[in-house]
């Protein structure tokens, strides 16, 4: 009876469940096509661009580390590469005048991730964990290094700059505008998903989870982990690439910057801090992070530091990601029982804002004496104006932090005691996580 069940195909899903899965990929598209009606500035515009590109790269590199479980440290090696390539292959084009229009290059920067995906995966996916990230973070140095030697190719530290709007015209666009850039990126972006989100679907997409889980048992059936690691390796150069050609194509120049620790760092960042464990994780992480990134910068100056401490809190305390968080609320949502905590988060949040006001304090303060001692120590951060040697700042700042934690540590252990009272029943009532 049990291989008779096993050779059952599963039931097809029902017409409601079909309607519903094609219904949110046609509202994500009619989203896309509104939006610049909803925000047109340039700077929304750009914004948005930028959101699309680190959406693709951020998805790429999950088919590495929450599909197959592979901890990569140089996976801004694909998405440089395919800039480059998509810089040269634009400056060619437009010297000789070739019929090829801007929309079809990405495929460039695609190919040429899978190209070196290909050529450098093999050796890298012979083993996983510690020592493919290792290996991954050796290329990774390789090849940023070289980008400073190869000038001919690399450009130096100037990088290497092209034109797009001297390509062939296509609807006698040209590219030009950034409300034509941010159309071309959004459709790259839902056609990369849906691929991506296709491959999950597939055999493939399957034994990548089961070498994840469990590489032993996948090579007790019959299939060798080390080609399902480099065939996913491979898939993942490819659409890192062209997240590295559309952002390219979106800044008209490819650097050493592309090739970069801090780009590698980021897609890490951006695919933890969504949530490994969900396809839309690295969405969610991709817009949060290029958001947060871009307010920070304007708030303070030393955003990286916050943006550090925000990546240490999310892998100490929510280890699930912003995702994960979520999808916990699902139960209480559907079971009803939500509201019986939300009076409890928002007496949490006080002294948990006081936290952290406190430790902005503390943190602004040090480092104007450790940075900028001799400047003027009435300094300005996160739209608060304090000064950094006055005593009463430091009485402030450490009144703040004992009092704020003191008092969040108990209000989150009665938030605790309520979240598991509202678990209890929507459980009870047959709802699970």
């Amino acid at each position: 009876m049990t291989e008779l069940a096993s050779s059952v195909a599963p039931p097809n899903p029902a017409l409601s469940e079909r309607l519903k899965f094609y219904g949110i990929w046609i509202a994500v598209a009619l989203l896309l096509l509104v939006l610049p009606k909803i925000f047109g500035s340039g700077g929304a515009l750009t914004t948005f661009s930028l959101i699309g590109i680190s959406i693709i790269f951020s998805l790429s590199y999950n088919i590495l580390l929450g599909q197959t479980g592979l901890l990569s440290f140089g996976h801004a090696v694909y998405y440089g590469l395919g800039g480059f390539l998509v810089i040269h292959a634009i400056n060619i084009i437009g010297a000789n005048k070739l019929p090829i229009p801007l929309p079809v290059v990405p495929l460039v920067g695609g190919l040429t991730g899978l190209f070196f995906a290909a050529l450098l995966g093999w050796v890298s996916t012979q083993r996983s964990g510690t020592a493919f990230a290792m290996i991954s973070l050796g290329v990774a140095e390789l090849i940023a290094s070289s980008a400073l030697i190869l000038r001919t190719f690399f450009g130096g530290e100037a990088g290497i700059s092209a034109n797009r709007t001297k390509l062939f015209r296509l609807f006698d666009w040209s590219f030009g505008p950034q409300i034509q850039i941010y159309y071309l990126v959004a459709a790259w972006t839902l056609l990369a998903i849906i691929a991506m989100y296709a491959l999950t679907r597939t055999p493939l997409g399957r034994m990548c989870n089961a070498v994840r889980d469990n590489p032993e048992r996948v090579q007790f059936v019959g299939y060798d982990p080390h080609v399902i690691r480099y065939l996913a390796f491979c898939f993942a150069g490819f659409f890192a690439g062209v997240a590295g050609a559309l952002a390219a194509i979106n800044f008209e120049i490819a650097n050493s910057a592309y090739l970069g620790a801090v780009q590698s760092g980021t897609v890490l960042f951006s695919t933890y801090i969504g949530g490994v464990g969900y396809f839309i994780g690295p969405i969610v992480g991709a817009i949060f992070v290029t958001a947060l990134s871009l307010s920070l910068s304007d708030l303070t100056s030393v955003w990286q530091l916050y943006f550090g401490l925000f990546f240490i809190a999310v892998v100490t305390f929510a280890p699930g990601g912003i995702t994960g968080l979520l999808m916990m609320h699902r139960p209480l949502l559907r079971g009803g029982t939500l509201g019986k905590v939300l009076p409890s988060y928002l007496i949490a949040l006080i002294p948990t804002l006081a936290l952290v006001a406190g430790l902005i304090l503390a943190i602004e303060s040090i480092v104007h004496h450790t940075v900028n001692p001799g400047d003027d120590p009435n300094i300005k951060a996160f739209g608060m104006s304090f000064n950094a040697s006055s005593p009463i700042t430091w009485i402030i700042a450490l009144f703040l932090i004992v009092g704020g934690f003191v008092v969040a540590r108990e209000t989150w252990r009665r938030l605790a005691r309520a979240w598991d009272d509202a678990l209890t029943v929507a459980h009870e009532r047959g709802y699970h996580a």
